[in-house]
């Protein structure tokens, strides 16, 4: 954890951005009382396409379409 004042921030935001992206956590300060934290963006999911799966799983129409056994319904 780094604490710092908002003048040296603003001087050293590059290199601070680059502490912060490697995991570190900075605190900026105006006068004695926390203003802001610095902290790393998490990364982005990939977005979601769909039908990706499609092809990649064999499963027959019998595994939607047929009455459940009798002991799965007494359950």
């Amino acid at each position: 954890m780094i604490t710092i004042t908002i003048e040296t921030a603003a001087k050293d935001l590059s290199r601070l951005i680059d502490q912060a992206r490697s995991g570190e956590e900075i605190f900026i300060i105006k006068g004695n009382e926390p203003a802001a934290k610095l902290v790393a963006v998490a990364k982005l999911r990939e977005p979601r396409v769909p039908g990706r799966l499609k092809g990649e799983l064999d499963l027959p129409d019998s595994f939607f379409f047929d009455p459940l056994p009798e002991d799965e319904l007494k359950l």
